[in-house]
């Protein structure tokens, strides 16, 4: 399979480590130093790009995939006001687009467990939630993308619970989110249902980039050939 990365930090790299090894050719790379190339002959001959850059730089970058047509594969998070735009270019203009805050296969699992956890304790309003995220100190944003999305899945699980709030709680309808920027860590997510006789935990401990690399190329390899708004849901059927 034909690849294009768009952003080649420590992920985009890994990510081409892995796309090479699984027996892919990486046909452009597109940088801050080179945001041209996006609009090369090598860069539209990709059967699908990897994104993996900045909130900011993030929709540009979709919309001149899109333009190029060629597919998207993006981790990026922090842009997902531009969400509705995105899906709607999928459903009207036959556009190919997979997102996943997290592409870890662990990570994947652990939202998976998260929702179920949710579930039963929905039953058991003595027990208050909150949620720790640790990460690297060059992740812009924050709380994590991941974070947010185990946030929704609680949210839509738990009735006692509105919506997420970034390190505070103002009423006890809020889902408080303490983000920690800290070192090299690749990521650390913790869930915690606290009551007063004791409290129940879970938590993703992430030991590298790899781990979300190879999902990356994983999701790739699935989105190349379809069409629409694609997410790991599909690809692990969970």
């Amino acid at each position: 399979m034909k690849i294009a990365l768009i952003g080649y930090g420590k992920m985009g790299k890994t990510i081409e480590q892995i796309a090479l090894s699984r027996g892919h050719q990486i046909v452009s790379i597109v940088d801050i130093n080179n945001p041209e190339e996006i609009h090369s002959d090598a860069f539209k001959s990709a059967d699908v790009a990897i994104e993996f850059t900045t909130p900011a730089t993030a929709f540009d970058n979709y919309m001149k995939c899109f333009a190029a047509n060629v597919p998207v594969v993006s981790g990026t998070t922090g842009w997902l006001d531009h969400m509705n735009e995105i899906k709607e270019k999928c459903e009207k203009e036959g556009k190919t687009f997979f997102y996943a805050s997290n592409f870890s296969i662990g990570v994947n699992i652990f939202f998976a467990l998260n929702k179920y956890l949710a579930k039963i304790m929905n039953n058991f309003p003595s027990y208050d939630v909150r949620m720790t995220e640790t990460h690297h100190i060059h992740k812009l944003d924050a709380p994590s993308g991941t974070a947010i999305t185990l946030a929704e899945d609680i949210i839509e699980n738990i009735d006692r619970k509105d919506r997420w709030t970034l390190e505070t709680a103002e009423s006890p309808a809020d889902l408080p989110i303490h983000a920690i920027r800290e070192g090299e860590v690749p990521g650390i997510h913790e869930i915690v249902y606290d009551s007063e006789v004791d409290y129940i935990s879970i938590k993703h401990d992430a030991k590298s980039r790899a781990g979300f690399a190879l999902g990356a190329v994983i999701a790739a390899e699935f989105t190349a050939g379809k069409k629409g708004f694609l997410g790991m849901n599909d690809l692990f059927k969970f």
